[in-house]
């Protein structure tokens, strides 16, 4: 008969095997996305920077300073996007991995959470490409200087592009975490809205630290994860209150 150790050893091993068949299916997803989609690779890249090419003056057109560059930019890019696309699938193989050792109160929080992690992190990247991108394009390339030919390179625009997708991303998913924090009592919604002017300061500092040296662009992302914070208080609020009366 097995010992304690000797199964709690399996158990272990088992957990092991578990995560490491979900790890290989997870970039099993991003490698298939990629190969399906690496032949619209171009096309991709056209569309990611269509907002700048629309905003740069008459007979004028993007650059590429590396001759490697036309190739591998695009090739780049489709790398992030497939793991894009894969993301939902990636995120199912996660909560099939915790879902076992969670309780039934912290299945029904998970599930709307994961759900709502994806969206808005998809929101953010569409509220970048689509809103943001044609504004400060715009912006840059009017106040240039007389005499000054603006032709950016492929792979800077690609560098500054995939750091604001990220960052915007990663701010959307706001009130996610707010939520979490008051929902596991580590923080009451009171005490979140009493220090509202820090978490302004804050936003503005993020913005600063992660975005284009601009206070244009800089607010364009502050504003948001203000409202953001907000939200996140508000739908903590309301959990809290449901809680209670249901207990």
């Amino acid at each position: 008969m097995a010992s304690a150790e000797e199964a709690k050893e399996l158990t272990l091993i088992d957990h092991l095997v578990e995560l490491r068949d979900r790890l290989l299916k997870s970039l099993a997803a991003i490698v298939l996305c990629f190969v399906a989609l690496i032949a619209f690779s171009a096309e991709i890249y056209t569309y990611v920077a269509e907002p700048l090419v629309s905003a740069l003056p008459e007979n004028t057109s993007m650059i590429a300073i590396d001759p490697t560059a036309p190739f591998f930019a695009p090739f780049k890019l489709t790398f992030y996007v497939a793991f894009l696309v894969a993301a939902p699938y990636i995120l199912y193989q996660v909560w099939s991995f915790i879902a076992p050792g969670l309780y039934k109160n912290e299945k029904v929080i998970a599930i709307p959470l994961f759900v709502s992690s994806v969206i808005l992190f998809y929101s953010g990247i569409a509220f970048a490409r689509y809103l943001l991108f044609g504004i400060v394009f715009a912006f840059f390339i009017s106040v240039a200087p007389e005499g000054i030919q603006v032709a950016p390179d492929i792979n800077s625009f690609l560098s500054f592009a995939l750091t604001i997708f990220l960052a915007f991303g990663v701010t959307f998913e706001i009130p996610v975490a707010v939520f979490l924090l008051i929902w596991a009592g580590i923080m009451e919604p009171e005490d979140l809205a009493s220090k509202r002017p820090y978490i302004i300061v804050g936003c503005f500092v993020v913005a600063m630290l992660i975005t284009p040296p601009d206070p244009f662009t800089q607010s364009l992302l502050a504003i948001p994860m203000w409202a953001l914070f907000e939200l996140g208080v508000l739908a903590g609020r309301m959990a809290k209150k449901r809680s209670e009366e249901t207990e």
